[in-house]
This record gives structure tokens, sequence and C-alpha cells, in this order.
């Protein structure tokens, strides 16, 4: 006999949120490492919202950067490479072949073809050539350890050539062969993004050979991924699952099937959790607060958001293209937006009043006190801005 599929209400999503992904005080974690596995993998289009990410779930905040670079460059224990919805993000090192076969394989093929079609209408040279000139490339690459593209250029010159794209288009304009070979270079697992030029907000960076990984089935990869995923961020929706992967639907119901995972009822329909994580959660002891970053994965982890983030705050919180911008956080949803100031001062805004009371915005304006505290005297200005960003920080 079919068993009832059991209901997890908004406030048990909002507890499993604050618990798993280390927002509370008493779950906040001890190294870099553990951050990115409690969430997967973090964004990493915008270099300071993984440093940012980071330090909102560290115990010790004032080793964030040190830590953080520690990881990303030294041990490479963290990899900041391209993944899912052709995105950059930073995920732990053990990952690495799962995101790579689940995400990346489908979008490195277009990614060179494209390539390839647009340099042969432009007139340039064929693929044996691109071929010749990144066998260069990555040799020139591992001499060096890591380097910039302009670097690279020095040991494989064929790097500068460039050809018009789109000509006759509105949107025409001329490429550079060195800006879209790394880049398919990088969904095709072959490079990744290393230090960057500057401190670590800057947006300019080197290039680095990835490491080694094994080579893995596309839909045994996908299945390993949403398990992961589910652990950490379930129960989501189809709808989640596929906005968050970035995958066609008919992938997504496959690798649920594949892991067993369990229908259960939300509020916004039918979602899944792993085999393992149908037993109710309890909330955290204490009331949280938190200030979480743009893009953080956070408020980025789901496509439908409204058992966290109320509709009517979204034109405030969120650009064009659909980031979110800097959250402050309130026992498990959004209340409002941050912003830095010149000066340094971390300023917010509560852009809700529902349950907010002075009990709230004192733990608000601690958060803000111990983000202005590891921030020291770096200025951080998003990479995609928002209405109540660009206003708080006027």
């Amino acid at each position: 006999m079919a068993h009832t599929p059991r209901h997890i209400t908004t406030p048990e999503r909002r507890a499993r949120l604050a618990l798993r992904h280390r927002l509370t005080p008493r779950t906040r974690a001890t190294t870099p490492e553990e951050v990115a596995a409690s969430l997967v993998a973090l964004h990493g289009s915008d270099p300071a919202t993984v440093y940012l990410a980071v330090g909102a779930r560290l115990a010790d905040a004032s080793v964030t950067v040190a830590e953080t670079a520690r990881a990303l460059y030294e041990d490479r224990t963290l990899i900041r490479a391209h993944g899912m919805r052709h995105t950059v993000f930073v995920y732990p090192a053990e990952l690495t072949a799962v995101v790579h076969a689940s995400t990346g394989l489908a979008v490195a093929a277009r990614e060179r073809a494209n390539l390839v079609k647009d340099m042969a209408k432009a007139g340039a040279p064929d693929a044996t050539w691109l071929k010749a000139v990144e066998e260069a490339t990555l040799s020139a690459l591992t001499r060096r350890g890591q380097a910039t593209a302009s670097e690279l250029a020095l040991d494989e010159p064929r790097l500068r050539e460039q050809f018009a794209y789109a000509a006759g288009k509105s949107y025409e304009g001329v490429h550079t062969v060195s800006t879209r070979l790394l880049r398919v270079l990088g969904v095709e697992g072959k490079v990744v993004r290393g230090r960057p030029l500057g401190g670590w907000t800057s947006s300019q960076f080197r290039w680095a050979v990835a490491p080694a990984h094994p080579e893995l089935d596309t839909a045994e990869a996908q299945a390993a991924l949403l398990d992961h995923w589910l652990t950490t961020c379930g129960p989501a929706t189809e709808a989640d699952l596929k906005w968050w992967t970035g995958w066609r639907v008919t992938d997504v119901r496959r690798a649920l099937a594949t892991i067993g995972a369990e229908p259960v009822t939300l509020d916004e329909g039918t979602g899944y959790v792993t085999t393992a994580d149908l037993a109710p959660v309890a909330g955290p002891a204490e009331p949280w607060a938190a200030l979480l970053p743009a893009l953080d994965p956070t408020a980025m982890g789901w496509q439908q958001r409204d058992w966290y983030l109320a509709p009517e705050l979204r034109p405030a919180l969120f650009d064009r293209s659909g980031n979110v911008g800097p959250t402050v956080w309130w026992n498990g949803r959004v209340v409002g937006g941050w912003a830095q100031r010149p000066d340094g001062e971390i300023t917010w805004r509560i852009l809700t009043h529902d349950d907010i009371d002075r009990e709230a915005e004192a733990a608000i304006g601690a958060a803000a006190e111990r983000l202005r505290g590891w921030v020291g005297d770096t200025r951080v200005t998003p990479r995609f801005r928002t209405p109540v960003e660009r206003e708080l920080s006027a």
C-alpha cells in the first residue's frame, strides 16, 4: 500500500536551512572546506562572495581571508571553476569529477563547437590550428604554474590573434583567441581559476592547470551531485533542482529515481528528500541573524523562494537579471538588505516589520559589527548591484 508523503512545513524548512547551512552560532564551521561542503558549492562569479559567504559561517571569522586563500591557492582543497548553469562556483576538490561529468561535459562540447564555428565564419584558422594553440598554451601554463592570459601570450603569441564575431549584428565585436579558448578550457575541466591579481575582492585572476580527476559516467555523476545537494538543501521541488543544476528535466527525474529520492509535500507542491532525511528536524535552540553577501548560495539555492523570501521584497533585493544582492536574515527568512559605505561602515535596512523586535535588531546589529570587524579596511562592492544596496552604500 502506498504511504502518504510526509508534509514538511515552512518552519521546518527554515530550521533545516539554518542548521545545515551553518548560519546559527552553534553550527558555525571551523574551516572554509567545511562551509563549502555544507553548501555543496559557493557562487564564484564575484570573488568577494566566496569570502563573505565563508566568513558568515566560520566560528572565527577573523581567519576568513587567510584560510580561504589557503584552501583555494595553496592546498587546492577548494576549486574555483565552471559548474552548474554554466556559472563559476567554488566547490570541494573531491567533487571536481562529479561536477565536471554531471554538468560540464555538455556545456564544454557546445562551447568548443561554437568557438570553432565563430572562427570559421570570420575566416580565422581552423580547428587543427586551434588544437595546436591549445596544446602549446597548456604546456606553457604547466611550466609557469599560474599565469594570466597576457603572460601565456608571451609563450604562445597565437593567443593574441583576433577574429570578428557576429558581423552585421547589433552585438558584433572582436574576440581574442585567448579569451575564448581559456573559457573553453575552463568548462572542459582543463584549467581552473588561480590566485587573483590584487586582493581577495579582485576580479582579475591567473589561470592554473586543473588537478587530475577521474572521468565518471554522466548519469552516475548526476545522481551523486543530486544526492549531495538534497542532503544539504532538501527538500526541493523538481523546478528547484532543474534550475540549480541547469539540467533537462529528464536528467533531474532520472537522478531522483537513481538515488531513490522520497517525495514529500510542501506548500509549493511536491518536493523531494533523500531516503535518510525523512525524520522531522527541530528548529535551532536560539534565534539567529546573518548578513549574507550578494549571490550567497543560500539565498540563491532555490528557484521557488517564497518560503524564505517574501515576493514583495524582491524588487529591492534583486537586479534585473535575477541576481540577489546582500541580504539580512532573521530566523530563517530574508528581512532586509545591507551594504558597505565608502568609510567602511556596514549599514542595513529592514524591509519588513513582521516579527522584527528589539531582539532581532540587536542580533542583526551584532552580525553587522562582526562582519565589519573581519573585513577591516577592505571595501566591497558587489559585482551585480541591486536597488537597496546602491541606496545604502551611497
